[in-house]
């Protein structure tokens, strides 16, 4: 799996980074999403989808590999 983020798209809604603290964080500035890991190990590809599809602006986009 490989991760993508939009910054411009992120309202910092921070459900990601609580989802999945491996993968995403936040800015302290401004709350928006901060990519921390693009391949995700295959232990959290499903939380990481989890994260995808409660993202309210769909910011997080997820390519299979």
């Amino acid at each position: 799996m490989r991760v993508t983020v939009d910054q411009e798209m992120c309202v910092s809604a921070g459900q990601c980074a609580t989802l999945v603290g491996k993968v995403f964080d936040q800015r302290e500035e401004d709350g928006v999403v901060v990519l921390l890991d693009e391949r995700p190990p295959v232990d959290l590809e499903e939380a990481v989808r989890d994260a995808a599809a409660v993202c309210p602006v769909g910011a997080i986009k997820l390519a299979e590999s």
